[in-house]
């Protein structure tokens, strides 16, 4: 069996556990997981790592993604989605464009955000939505998200709603950017569709539906290193190669500057993730991907 990554198209209606499962259930094996979670209720790329590379699951998740969503003016939600149950209501006159655009700059850049209490943000070891379907009391601190452009694609008045394109950080709750910018715009609003259309290099148009994938099966799963150009690539003397693997650092002034994990080659093959450290001015190896 191949290690290395599947660009899973996620239906409307499955959880991102139960993609999890399809895969596993397809290539007929145990070890597997996910990139950022995604709703039930919205579809899109979710990646999936099997074998060897779910060790790198963490690079993933930890790059921008990008969204297309639909908000609908007139209620919030206390789910942020229009599932939820409604906290707000206004039949205010849908907002005019430079309400809009005040609203949409107000929510560029790095902004505070708090989740929706129905997600899965952990209170105590507890996720907030089973403290809340048991009806706790659920207050959850504000974080720090970047929004890295925030589109307005098109406008339906007669319907109410916005759709709207997003790039935006790791942690971004795009519930929670639609309840803002109702607020921002001064009318109750929800978000009332969500199709993720990228996470790194995993890219809508080239994901796999759960019958796709029923019929490629191994075929699906791509080399953990085409799936890493999120990631600045190092190439380490091929001399060191055997010395990375033992999890031995290699001095390399010429990486110097670089920060963050960095992708690691020796001879065109993929040995790793490593840090450059300073202090030393060397290449530290952070996970070692073995051959």
């Amino acid at each position: 069996m191949r290690d290395g990554f599947i660009n899973f198209l996620k239906p409307p209606g499955m959880s991102s556990h139960d993609a999890v499962g399809c895969a596993r259930r397809v290539l007929g094996l145990k070890k597997a997981g996910h990139a950022g979670t995604l709703d039930p209720g919205a579809a899109g790329v979710l990646p999936i790592a099997v074998g060897r590379a779910t060790r790198l699951l963490e690079y993933i998740g930890g790059t921008r993604k990008a969204y297309r969503a639909e908000l609908r003016f007139g209620k919030e939600t206390d789910s942020g989605d229009d599932l939820g149950g409604i906290v707000a209501e206004s039949d205010a006159p849908f907002p005019d464009v430079e309400t809009l655009v005040r609203a949409v700059r107000s929510l560029t850049g790095e902004i505070s955000q708090i989740p929706p209490i129905y997600s899965a943000v952990k209170i105590g070891g507890r996720r907030a939505c089973d403290l809340a379907r048991q009806n706790a009391a659920v207050e959850l601190p504000p974080r720090r998200v970047t929004i890295y452009r925030l589109e307005v694609l098109a406008r339906n008045e007669e319907e109410r709603t916005l759709l709207l394109d997003v790039e935006c950080s790791k942690g971004t709750y795009i519930r929670s950017l639609c309840r803002d910018l109702g607020r921002a715009a001064g009318i109750p609003a929800a978000m009332s569709f969500l199709v993720r259309t990228r996470v790194g290099d995993f890219q809508l148009d080239r994901a796999h539906t759960p019958e796709e994938l029923a019929v490629l099966g191994e075929a699906a799963v791509e080399p953990p290193e085409t799936c890493l150009g999120c990631l600045p690539r190092c190439e380490l003397p091929e001399a060191r190669r055997t010395a990375f693997l033992n999890g031995l650092s290699t001095r390399l002034p010429g990486a110097a500057g670089a920060a963050g994990p960095l992708a690691i080659f020796a001879g065109g093959a993929f040995l790793g993730i490593g840090r450059y450290d300073a202090a030393s001015s060397s290449l530290v190896p952070d996970k070692v991907y073995e051959n």
